[in-house]
């Protein structure tokens, strides 16, 4: 099973970090948010990974390089300008072929074990979801068993943690430029052919500096 990370954001709140670097490589105790995930893939058996990105993309390949440094092979897929999370796995489905593939959010950090995801989904995607943080207390979706139900946000709804396993098959009908990833879910979620499960550990969507910061803590402490 292929593995993409989306790392194409520009961080706007995180700025004047990501003025000069791109928001996957901002460090976190010392290492790169992106080397987080790749190390964590690799551990968990993912080898073949695919990188979008735009906002300053080259650093991105430059620092990385091939990946096997890191025990995977990567290949990139270069957008110029964002295509939004929905666009830029349509660009690089090609790269990704046929099969089920990992997604995770460049800038999210946690350390959940990616390898529960060997295995085949039931429909067309299967989401990871967290607890709802402070600063989405409304939460995306609603979870039953390992259903994922698409409601009205409010009490017993989760968050979208950014890490899901998505069958191309999600993606037809679709068409080249940007478009979000959210409305091909609630259709499939319509359809009830979107699953689940709730992440246990630690997870932060690292959209600020003050959520930075919050990692950097995570970390010390984990040492």
């Amino acid at each position: 099973m292929k593995a993409m990370i989306l790392a194409a954001g520009k961080g706007e709140r995180m700025r004047p970090l990501t003025l000069t670097t791109p928001k996957p490589l901002v460090r976190a105790g010392g290492v790169p948010l992106i080397e987080y995930h790749l190390r964590a893939l690799a551990a968990a058996g993912f080898t073949d990974i695919v990188i979008n990105h735009a906002w300053l993309g080259q650093q991105i390949e430059d620092y990385l390089g091939d990946g096997s440094r890191y025990g995977v092979s990567i290949q990139y897929s270069a957008e110029g300008e964002p295509l939004e999370t929905g666009g830029g796995i349509f660009r690089a489905l090609p790269l990704l072929g046929d099969e089920a593939f990992v997604v995770v959010n460049g800038d999210i950090w946690t350390d959940y074990d990616f390898s529960v995801l060997h295995q085949p989904i039931n429909g067309l995607a299967h989401l990871v979801l967290v607890s709802n943080p402070p600063h989405h207390p409304a939460g995306d979706f609603g979870l039953v068993e390992t259903r994922v139900l698409d409601g009205q946000p409010g009490a017993g709804t989760l968050t979208y943690s950014g890490i899901a396993v998505l069958h191309p098959q999600l993606f037809d009908g679709c068409t080249e430029g940007a478009f979000k990833l959210a409305p091909l879910l609630r259709k499939a979620m319509a359809d009830g052919q979107v699953t689940g499960e709730q992440l246990r550990g630690h997870w932060v969507d690292v959209g600020t500096h003050e959520r930075l910061a919050e990692v950097e803590t995570l970390i010390e402490a984990s040492r």
